[in-house]
């Protein structure tokens, strides 16, 4: 494999890998809305003391976002990706 194939290849790679880090991003913060409004709520009026008065809020957040957030996740979605390209190509 030639040097500019490979890294046709790898930016095509990357470009894929963003798109499904940003999709897990978006269906984290849609499972999360509960949590997310919630420290919205508490931070609301709040500068410096939303730190130490959110706390637990924020904590509740990080754990439900880390959830849908993680390594397994996006292997599990890249691999799911990659038999739908695999079945496109057989198909096709």
């Amino acid at each position: 494999m030639g040097y500019l194939q490979e890294a046709r290849e790898n930016h095509v790679k990357k470009k894929v890998e963003e798109a499904l880090r940003s999709k897990m991003k978006q269906k984290a913060l849609k499972e999360c809305d509960h949590y997310a409004l919630k420290y919205a709520e508490c931070a609301t009026g709040r500068t410096m003391s939303v730190v130490w008065q959110c706390r637990k809020q924020a904590k509740e957040l990080n754990s439900c976002l880390h959830q849908y957030t993680n390594d397994a996740v996006l292997e599990e979605m890249k691999r799911e990706y990659m038999l739908e390209q695999d079945a496109k190509a057989s198909s096709g």
